[in-house]
């Protein structure tokens, strides 16, 4: 349960910065960090959150809905 939350606070912070790196820097924590947590919740969907265009990240349909 706590990596679940942990995990949506990670989300949140990626979604709202449209950044892995700038979200880590606002949690404290390395971007593989975030990436780590983002792709637990990837795997638990089973579907991808966050659509990669170079430096920025957006969610993706599925993401916009979590």
């Amino acid at each position: 349960m706590l990596d679940s939350l942990r995990g949506y606070v990670v989300f949140a912070h990626v979604a709202q910065t449209q950044s892995f790196s700038r979200a880590a820097e606002e949690l404290h924590v390395t971007q593989s960090a975030v990436s780590h947590q983002i792709r637990l919740l990837e795997d638990w969907f089973g579907t991808s959150l966050f659509e990669r265009r170079g430096r920025q990240t957006v969610p993706t349909p599925k993401g916009e809905e979590l």
